[in-house]
C-alpha cells in the first residue's frame, strides 16, 4: 500500500508556489498522520499583525503562500524590520525550543497569505516524539540566527547609502523574476527596512536613479540584472558577499 505523504493528506498545497510545496514536503515528510489532521488553514490578509511579542506563544504558524517579516518596535517605537521571511519556518518553534512562554518578535504580512496553525501542545508532542523533526527544527532556528546576525553586523558598519545598496541587492538575489526586481515599498517601508531616516533614504534613492543605478515604474523602484551587478559592486567595495 502506498504510503500517505504531507502532500497526499494536505490538499492546499495545490495552490502553494512550488518553492514553498517542496519546502513543506521536506518539513513534513515523515510527519506522522495524527500532526497533519492537526493543521488549521488560515487566509492573511496584507498587513496584518500574525504574532505580538510579548503574547502567550500557545500556537506555531507556518506561512505556505505569500511573505512575512519581523519588526522590533522596543526604540523609541519607531519600527526596524530586521528580517523578512520567504522560505518556509516554524514561526513560534524557536520560542519552544528556548522554553519562551511568549513569542520574541512581531511578524507581520507584507502579502496575503495562507497559513498553517499548529497548537504548541501538538507541535511539542511532535518534537518529542521524532528526533529527527527536532533536529530538522533545529537547524532552521540555526539558519535563521546565522542570517540574522550576519546582517546586523553588515548594518553596524554600513551607512547611508550603502545600506540601501546592500538592501537592494540581497532583494534582487531572493525577489527578482526574469531578470528583474520591482519594489513597491514606500520611502517609510524602506527607511523601516535599512534603519535609515527617510532623508537618507531620499538621497539615496535619488542619487541612484541619477547615477543610473536604479529605474522607476510608476511609483515602483525596478532594479535590472545589470544595475544590480553595479549595485553589487558598490557593496563588495565595503564587504565581502561570497
Amino acid at each position: 500500500m502506498k504510503q500517505e505523504t504531507a502532500n497526499d493528506l494536505a490538499p492546499f498545497l495545490r495552490e502553494t508556489e512550488d518553492r514553498k510545496r517542496e519546502q513543506f514536503a521536506e518539513y513534513f515528510k515523515d510527519a506522522p498522520r495524527w500532526l497533519i489532521e492537526e493543521f488549521r488553514i488560515e487566509k492573511i490578509k496584507k498587513d496584518t499583525l500574525l504574532v505580538k511579542e510579548g503574547e502567550p506563544a500557545d500556537t506555531v504558524y507556518y506561512v505556505i503562500k505569500g511573505v512575512v517579516e519581523a519588526a522590533d518596535y522596543r526604540v523609541y517605537g519607531v519600527p526596524f524590520n530586521y528580517m523578512r521571511f520567504d522560505k518556509l519556518y516554524a514561526f513560534g518553534g524557536m520560542e519552544f525550543m528556548t522554553d519562551e512562554d511568549v513569542y520574541r518578535t512581531n511578524l507581520w504580512t507584507v502579502t496575503d497569505c495562507v497559513v498553517v496553525k499548529l497548537s504548541r501542545a501538538v507541535f511539542q508532542k511532535w518534537m518529542y516524539s521524532d528526533i529527527h523533526a527536532m533536529k530538522y527544527e533545529a537547524k532552521q532556528i540555526c539558519e535563521y540566527l546565522l542570517t540574522e546576525g550576519r546582517n546586523n553586523r553588515l548594518f553596524l558598519f554600513m551607512q547611508g547609502a550603502d545600506r540601501l545598496a546592500l538592501f537592494l541587492v540581497d532583494s534582487y538575489k531572493k525577489y527578482h523574476k526574469n531578470g528583474f526586481l520591482e519594489i513597491s515599498a514606500g520611502r517609510q517601508s524602506l527607511a523601516d527596512e535599512t534603519g535609515l531616516c527617510l532623508r537618507s533614504i531620499s538621497r539615496s534613492i535619488k542619487k541612484f536613479y541619477e547615477d543610473g543605478l536604479i529605474s522607476k515604474k510608476g511609483q515602483k523602484i525596478t532594479v535590472s540584472k545589470e544595475q544590480y551587478m553595479e549595485l553589487r559592486k558598490i557593496v563588495e567595495k565595503k564587504i565581502d558577499l561570497s
